[in-house]
Parts: structure tokens; sequence; C-alpha cells
């Protein structure tokens, strides 16, 4: 599995210059040399360059949303004063020799408003447009055949895939380490020895001009495709607006993680250090999917499973025993669950993730709570590290378990091959579809489990929650949880009463769904509990909440119930989930149904439909708490071990 940011390798060493340490190549204002120089009074000039390109469109980004803003445009100067474009942000096309003359006059501020703008305080954008701009080359002028889009940091007037690579190299920077003050850019603007913010074609730097033309073809291969239709239309001139503030960023972090790869190829091609003959489009560049949409993602599970007061459990004051931690790929793939003590493989979690390629954003319950409660739990968790791993290979159908751990052997007679990770697996699951997931446990020929999936009511979101299934082995089902109808269930809207009215933005039981669980030959009646309505803000009366929450749901495990330290007659459990309320302002239309804590409680009555959801008491085998983080803050979050200050 690739490390989110490949920056080990001496090419892209980020520690060139202590913070506020001068370079020899690069002045301390970052100004006054080839590309960066500015002086009043307007236009404000530069180029833009892979070759040079002429008829891109550039652009002074003043509100930070990464697009082309028209006017009229406000901005908030620094005395909280707010002054108005009425042309909105600077922008041009860029003439022959990639040069382009922005009009900055509309930056004189009246003196009794503030301080006039200056352009040197925002970032320069450039979008290569397909099939219009063109690339001027030896061989003469050349379409660009898809767009992409580059930047530079403040002040900074040359536009390259280079001075994209630095810019988001500082603004990941920054995001990790705010305080790294006004040098933070230059910091990263030379790269062991590579000026990134330089005219490499005047300079006649052929190895800066390989890398950069090799780094513009993968921006552009990450250009969705329905932006590149929408530029090569007839009609367009780049001023048209499509990308979130979100996705530029995504698409500036996704350029810093891949950099030393692409890099790499140029290298590897350039025989002989000749880089004049290197043909990017030749070259065999990583192939990066990315989601756009930034989904909100949980990235983090703390399970507390253990008691210091108690010998056995359910007990309350639960304290920690693991902790799961969720890697992704640029896509919002999941890529590994990794966990400090044990964790609990779940076959029926599997099938889950394979219903949904991996993409947990298409699951409405992202991650279903399933803990070991093996006594092993608190221990290896206090002595720090990772015990247990679980890794999808989506592309070849397959996902692997890894344990050093003793945790599963009382339940699943699972032993580890190795004291370390990265060994022969514990458990292969493989599918080649999305109807069954097959396990198969290492050396135990009598594990073999085949997962199938059963229909599941169609207003349950089919398999985005919760799926029948049966778990076979050879003939005989296992276990299984198989809803007794395809309908509905039973619905019904919130119900009060004159000394409990209904407060419409807590949780209420609003429709069950009947199923059959069977364990063995041992079959039992069951219910899955919803809330199950739409709610609308008062605040936003134009977004309509569809919430589709679970809240509770069973669960029957005797093996489980058998272990000493737990205290169940007859493996009968059941998971209590819990929600922010309704009117919470963290609370979207993506996250309405994302569950901020799990508790495993001995199985009870069904509520009422109607009723609110019981308040938890505290009293549980095992407490879950969830953590989410948006995409792009995973992204730039798991940069930090790369970046130095």
């Amino acid at each position: 599995m690739k490390p989110l940011l490949s920056l080990s390798v001496p090419l892209l060493t980020l520690a060139l210059a202590g913070c506020g340490e001068e370079s020899d190549q690069l002045p301390v204002d970052g100004r006054e040399f080839d590309g960066v120089s500015y002086s009043k009074p307007a236009p404000y000039s530069g180029r833009v360059i892979d070759g040079y390109l002429r008829n891109a469109r550039v652009w002074l980004d003043l509100d930070g949303d990464g697009q082309y803003s028209k006017g009229p445009l406000e901005i908030l100067l620094a005395n909280g004063e707010t002054y108005t474009l009425a042309n909105g942000e600077p922008t041009a096309m860029t003439v022959a020799g990639g040069h382009f003359d922005l009009d900055i006059s509309e930056f004189d501020v009246p003196s009794a408003l503030g301080k006039d703008l200056d352009p040197r305080d925002y970032p320069l954008y450039a979008l290569a447009l397909p099939g219009k701009t063109l690339e001027e080359t030896r061989n003469g002028e050349v379409a660009v055949a898809r767009a992409y889009l580059m930047s530079a940091s403040p002040g900074v007037t040359n536009v390259t895939p280079l001075t994209t690579l630095a810019r988001y190299r500082a603004v990941v920077g920054s995001s990790i380490s705010p305080g790294l003050g006004a040098v933070s850019s230059e910091r990263f603007a030379d790269l062991n020895g590579l000026n990134l913010l330089k005219d490499y074609v005047l300079a006649s730097d052929d190895r800066a001009h390989a890398y950069a033309r090799a780094l513009a073809r993968f921006m552009a291969s990450q250009i969705p495709d329905d932006y590149n239709a929408l530029l090569a239309e007839g009609g367009s001139d780049g001023t048209e607006r499509f990308l979130s503030a979100e996705s530029v960023q995504l698409l500036g972090i996704s350029l810093v993680q891949n950099a030393a790869e692409v890099m790499q190829l140029v290298d590897a091609a350039a025989s002989g250090g000749n880089y004049a003959n290197v043909d990017p489009n030749a070259l065999e560049l990583p192939v990066v999917p990315i989601e756009l949409s930034n989904p909100v993602l949980v990235t983090g599970v703390n399970v507390s499973a253990h008691s210091d007061r108690s010998s056995t459990l359910p007990a309350r004051d639960l304290s920690p025993s693991a902790e799961l931690m969720f890697d992704y790929s640029e896509s919002g793939r999941l890529l590994s669950v990794s966990s400090q003590g044990c964790m609990e493989p779940s076959l029926p979690e599997v099938m889950r993730l394979v219903q949904a390629d991996g993409y947990m954003a298409a699951l409405n319950t992202q991650w279903l709570p399933a803990v070991s409660l093996s006594d092993q739990g608190q221990e290896l968790y206090g002595q720090g590290g990772i015990h247990e791993r679980i890794v999808f290979d989506w592309p070849n159908k397959r996902a692997y378990f890894d344990t050093v751990t003793q945790c599963h052997k009382a339940t699943q007679g699972i032993e580890p091959d190795s004291t370390e990770l990265g060994g022969s697996p514990e458990i292969v699951w493989s599918w080649a579809d999305k109807s069954a997931v097959v396990e198969v446990v290492s050396g135990r020929a009598d594990r073999v489990l085949s997962l199938v999936v059963e229909n599941s009511p169609a207003e349950m979101g089919g398999g985005s929650q919760v799926s029948g299934y049966r778990i076979e082995r050879g003939e005989t089902v296992e276990r299984s949880v198989i809803f007794k109808d395809a309908g509905a269930g039973d619905s019904c809207a919130p119900v009060g009463t004159d000394d409990e009215p209904v407060i419409p933005e807590n949780a209420y039981v609003t429709r069950l769904f009947g199923a059959t669980l069977s364990e063995g030959a041992n079959e039992y009646d069951r219910v899955f509990e919803y809330d199950y309505r739409s709610y609308t803000k008062p605040e936003e009366p134009s977004v309509e909440l569809v919430v589709q929450r679970l809240v509770k749901y069973p669960v029957q495990n005797s093996v489980v119930a058998n272990l000493d330290r737990v205290d169940s007659v007859d493996g009968a459990f059941q998971w209590h989930l819990s929600y922010p309320a309704l009117n919470q302002a963290d609370v979207t239309a993506e996250t309405v149904n994302y569950p901020q804590q799990a508790e495993l409680k001995r199985a009870g009555a069904t509520t009422v439909c109607g009723e609110p959801v019981q308040e938890r008491n505290g009293v549980a085998f095992a407490q879950v708490t969830y953590a989410y983080k948006t995409l792009t803050e995973y992204l730039i979050e798991g940069l930090e071990d790369e970046v130095s200050d």
C-alpha cells in the first residue's frame, strides 16, 4: 500500500531549510528574482508555463475557492470594512509566450474605506482549456488535449505545474503547523536544489521542464470528465464554475502525494540524465482516482470493553481496550483498518463493504460496531502499537486479516502466524461478485465459511445499513439474519403526550423491521429499530434531512456469551446506537445518519413504535465512540509525519 506522501526520497526532502533560514537560490522575500518580481502600478503581469501556454485562463483568487468569481465581489478588508469589486476577480487570457497582464485598477481602495488591495496577497490560478490552450513546443504550437488547473503562491507570478506543487506543499505545511509564519511559501519553493518558482523554459532547465510536463499530465488525469467536457465546448472560456473549494484543495493534495512517483518515473526515463528527450506521454503515470465531493468518513473508533471495578461484563465506567484507525485512498476508498488492541473480524461487515466497493460514504451507517470481548484487549491496548489489521485488495477482490494476538482463539480458533504483522494472514476473504463472500481461516480446513446475501426490505436502504444474510459451512447454515418480508415494516410518527410532547429533533423509533436470527438449529424472533422520517431545521427550511437512523439491532452469539468474563445466559445481545440531535449545527444531509456512540447491551424489550429512544444507562458489555473527518482533513493529517518543521 502506497504511503500517503512518498517524499522520503532525497528529491523531495522537505527539510531543506529550517524555519526562518534563507536559501542560496531563494531570497527571503521570494520576489526579487525571475518569476516573482512585482512593482506598482498596474497591470499585474506574469507567465503561464508548461511550455509557454497561449490562450489559458488566469485569475487572482481573491475569495480562496480556486475558481474564477465574477463581479460584483465583496472583499473583507483588514480593518473589517467591506469593499466591492464590480468586475470580480482580475482575469485575462494569456498571449504568446504565456504572458498575461491583469488589470488591478479596482485594487485602489478609497482612502476613507481602507488600504489598497495588494495582488501579492492572493494566489494566482491558471486553467488550460482542452483544444483551445496552445502549448509552445520546439515543433510549434500544440493544443492541450485535456484541461488542468495550476496555481502559484501569493506573490509568485509564474504559474506552472512546479509552482502548483510548491504552493500545495506550503498549504499542507501551514495546515499542519499554522505557526509557520510569512516565510512558509518560500520554505517549500526549493526542492533539493530545484527552484520550483522559476521560468524553466527561459532558463533551459530540461530537468524541471520534464518534471513539469509529466506533472501537468498527471493533474489533467484527475480533472473530472464532466468539467473537461464543459471546458471543451465552443462557448467555454474558462470562467465557468464547476469545482468546489474543497475539490480544488483535494487536487492539490493529490499532486503533493503523488509528485515523488511521477518525478521518479521521469528520472528513470531520462537515460544518462538526458531530460530533454523524455516524452511524458510515454510514461505510465500513476492512475489515482479522486473523490472531489470531499466526503465525511469515519477515521477512528474507540472501544471501551474493560472494567477496573468488575471482573465480568456488563459493567459501568468502562475503560479503553482498543482503538481502530481507518486508512483511505484519495478516492475515499477504504484501504485498511488497523487496531491497537483487539478488533473483531466480522464477515457480515466485510460483506457490507464489498457491496459498497469499499467506498464508505456510500454506506448510510459507515461502520457498524463489532468488538472483541477478549480479556487480552485492555492489556494489549496499554502496550501501544498496532496488533491487528484488515487490508483490502479491491482490484483482486480479496481482503486479509492479520493478527499478532490470541484474542480470537477462544471464539474463532484463530492463532497468529507470526509475532509481527505483515506475514501470512490469519483470515482471507474473497468474492466474485457482491452476492457472496467466502472466509477461509488459515490452517483450519473446517473454517471455510460462505456468506450469502439475502434480500432486505427496500425501505431499509438495502445493504447501505443492514442486509439479510446466511453464513454457511458446506451445506449447513451456521447463522443467519433473514428479514420476514420485503415490506416497510411497522411505521409510525413520533408519539407524544401532554406530559411529554414530541421534540422533533430528538430520537424516536418510527420504523420496526422484524427478522429471524438463527444460530445453529436455534431461531430467534428479533426486531431492528429505526428512526425513519424527514426533518427540516427551522433555520434552514430549504434543507430536508432524510433520517434513516438504525438505533437498535440484535446480535445472537452464544460463543461470546460463554467467555469467562461475559455474564450472558442465552447469548442475546443488542447494539444501541446514538446520534446527535437533528437541530445541531454540524448535522448535515450527508452526516445525519452517522452514529456518534454505540453500546453493546443485553437484549431487551422492543421499543413501542412512536416512542422516544431510551437513554443509555451506562451499563454495557462495550462502548464505542466514532470520529469523523472530511477526506481533505484526513489526507492533510496523513501528511503530518512527512512534513518537517
